[in-house]
């Protein structure tokens, strides 16, 4: 997965995530509130996935822009 793709889906999942938990709240499921509040944490582990990948990709985008001025 692309470093796009990985955040979309990350606060895709956090958002749902949220809401589950606060379902979950509002109706007393201590499951649905404890599902939903790993969902949104794992929304927020893949937000951050992305943001690294991104991180490498434009560090690497630049080396190779420093090589090829060089040579």
């Amino acid at each position: 997965m692309g470093s796009t793709a990985d955040k979309v889906s990350g606060y895709a999942n956090e958002a749902a995530g949220n809401i589950k938990k606060n379902i979950g709240k509002a109706v007393g499921s201590d499951k649905m509130t404890v599902e939903g509040a790993i969902q949104e944490l794992k929304g927020e582990a893949q937000v951050e996935v992305g943001k690294a990948k991104a991180a490498v990709k434009d560090g690497a985008n630049k080396v190779a822009d420093e090589i090829n001025r060089k040579l």
